[in-house]
């Protein structure tokens, strides 16, 4: 950590500074973590991640460990200077005690204990505190271990000290409260996720996370000297780069410092992740606002100074972004976020300082790269033209929709019902299953629409392809919300939006084709889910005049046993190869009824994990794609190889 991110030596208790009491949190979990949800029970481990994180921004922090222990209580330790232990002055207690017991306790409200922290609201452990059956903490301190224990926020054990050591730190482990949270089983690839972008923005700082919970402990270690220059190449691992380097900049006014990693790719789609003193801001905010303005800026000035644009053609924001991988981290002292879980930045000076980092470093970098200059300039260009043609192809759809026009596609066996909310559409592949689902379905609320052959892989295909395409073109019409830009969820015609194919490698080829289409191009229909995937059997078994069917092997074999009972009467099985050699009774029964299907709902919790295995499954690197089905083979079940 370099000097002048150290702040006040002496970390006491009278920089902890007490603001109010913790009674709402367990009342109202939601306002403090987001949901009690799997998404809220992971940003417990944040938050107690995020104050050693401010311990290493401080620069007294070199190493912090993170392990889901047997029975999913976590553990979290680090190397800095240890949480106070001395009596706190307003309250008369021990500082140790404050911070995990009152909101808004902590040494991030002007007290000299940082300078910047991700901890803005100072209630990141006392949350966890409250939201967890049990807690133990240890500050390894002056010499001395102290420790205290907390069930669901109250103390069952006063702050002692239980040994001697040489070594400083804080030590915090927790059991997630089953009566707050839905479930509270972790997932390590979203911890490990998580530590690995932390260690990507903290140059230098090493981050081990451990899962611990099987017979053999999963571990890895993660440290970047290279910083956010490295998470660039990270993130385009899987993608072609256009430039071989990372444009990197940086810059510093006052106590507020910004530093932006950018490199394209061949592909179609923008990546930018924004950070703020280290945590993720999804929905952006002024540092994101900053860099698009200047990059468009830069980028139309540099082609107009040197010929390259002429007349009015210049490159939109958009065309600018077509391709790329972007990092944007800012550090602030006062960083102003929206609520708890700080999606999104908001403190006006950020625009500015990042806005003039990008405006002359890299009009700078261009300068003395023409040649990097002039490829990112051509795709831009390249991007804006095939723009103009995907408007015209959209415009096209959308004099057409069904909405405007009253005219719905071919394929299409719409519904009666017109209520959204009360309407479900079946996207089925080959007309032998859809005659099956026509006749099978219940036609006031079931409609019908019928694919046909490979679709366009949306990955490899520039937009105005996509508008333009037989295969997708139909389907836009149909559920009537319009597509990219223009997508109106609000004109969605139907509410479930059911992707019915086989139970084998084409069956899930389509399946995972659409998906793309729908992520790339109709994502908020992903987001507010509406978009599902039909389960049809596996198996039929046949004893007699009774007929049941099973959906895994599993199930199967129990059906089967079922069956024989104890005469150990013969059961015949057979297999269902396809959706189109159920009759459309079976097809209703198993599939369609919605008293007895099943229906798996698609969500998006992870747009970036969704991206990358998008752009894995889909994209045109081979040698990524292999490597994935070789790790995760042995999860494919279900399917006919």
């Amino acid at each position: 950590m370099s000097d002048e991110m150290k702040v006040t030596q002496e970390y006491g208790a009278e920089q902890i500074q007490v603001l109010e009491g913790l009674e709402a949190v367990r009342k109202r979990p939601g306002m403090y973590i987001g949901s009690t949800s799997s998404s809220g029970l992971h940003h417990l481990v944040y938050e107690i991640v995020d104050n050693s994180i401010d311990e290493a921004l401080a620069g007294y922090c070199k190493h912090i460990t993170v392990t889901i222990n047997p029975g999913d209580s976590i553990t979290v330790t680090d190397d800095g200077r240890g949480i106070p232990v001395d009596i706190q002055p307003q309250t008369g207690k021990p500082a140790l005690e404050v911070v995990f017991t009152v909101l808004h306790a902590g040494g991030k409200f002007g007290g000299g204990g940082y300078k910047v922290s991700g901890g803005l609201h100072g209630v990141g452990a006392s949350v966890v505190n409250a939201l967890s059956e049990w807690l133990k903490v240890r500050v390894y301190k002056n010499g001395k271990i102290h420790e205290m224990k907390f069930s669901r926020g109250h103390i069952v054990q006063e702050m002692q000290i239980v040994g001697t050591t040489d070594k400083t730190g804080t030590e915090v482990t927790f059991q997630p409260d089953p009566e707050m949270f839905d479930t509270t089983e972790y997932d390590y690839s979203i911890l490990h996720e998580r530590m690995r972008e932390e260690a990507f923005l903290n140059a230098g700082l090493s981050i081990t996370i451990t899962d611990a919970r099987g017979d053999e402990p999963v571990s890895e270690t993660m440290c970047y000297e290279g910083g956010i220059r490295e998470f660039a190449t990270w993130c385009n691992r899987n993608k072609t780069a256009i430039h071989s380097d990372v444009i990197y900049m940086s810059g510093t006014k006052g106590d507020a410092s910004a530093e932006l990693a950018i490199q394209y790719n061949d592909g179609y789609n923008e990546f930018m992740l924004s950070f703020a003193n280290d945590v993720r801001t999804p929905e952006g905010g002024m540092h994101e606002t900053g860099f698009k303005t200047a990059l468009t800026r830069v980028l139309n000035n540099y082609g107009v100074k040197n010929g390259i644009i002429k007349g009015d053609d210049k490159v939109s924001g958009e065309d600018c972004r077509e391709g790329i991988t972007a990092i944007i981290s800012v550090k602030l002292t006062d960083a102003q976020f929206e609520g708890q879980t700080k999606a999104k930045l908001g403190n006006a000076y950020i625009r500015t300082l990042v806005d003039q980092i990008v405006n002359d470093q890299l009009a700078t970098y261009f300068e003395e790269h023409p040649a990097t200059a002039k490829t990112i300039l051509e795709k831009a260009m390249m991007a804006n033209r095939a723009r103009e043609a995907a408007r015209k192809a959209r415009e096209s759809i959308r004099r057409k929709t069904g909405l405007e026009s009253g005219q719905m596609p071919d394929k299409l066996q719409d519904c009666n019902e017109r209520d959204p909310e009360l309407c479900e559409i079946y996207i089925v592949e080959g007309d032998s299953a859809a005659g099956s689902a026509i006749q099978g379905r219940d036609s006031r609320f079931q409609a019908i629409l019928a694919m046909w052959g490979k679709m366009l892989n949306v990955e490899k295909a520039r937009a105005d392809k996509v508008y333009g395409n037989d295969k997708l073109y139909p389907l836009i019409v149909a559920l009537g919300a319009g597509i990219g830009e223009d997508f109106d969820i609000d004109k969605l015609r139907y509410h479930k939006v059911v992707i019915m194919s086989d139970a084998d490698v084409d069956g899930a080829h389509i399946r995972t084709l659409l998906l793309t289409f729908f992520f790339r191009y109709m994502r908020p229909l992903i987001e507010h889910g509406y978009v599902y995937s039909a389960v049809p059997p596996l198996y039929k078994l046949k004893r007699g005049k009774t007929e049941r069917v099973a959906y895994s092997d599993e199930e199967r074999d129990q059906v089967s046993a079922e069956l024989r009972g104890e005469g150990n009467a013969k059961v015949e099985i057979s297999r269902f190869k396809g959706l189109g050699e159920m009759d459309p009774h079976e097809l209703w029964e198993t599939t369609m009824d919605p008293e007895k299907r099943t229906l798996r709902r698609i969500t998006l919790d992870d747009a970036r994990r969704a991206d990358e295995i998008f752009t894995i499954l889909m994209g045109e690197q081979v040698e990524p794609r292999k490597e994935w089905i070789e790790r995760n083979a042995k999860y494919a079940i279900n399917i006919d190889i």
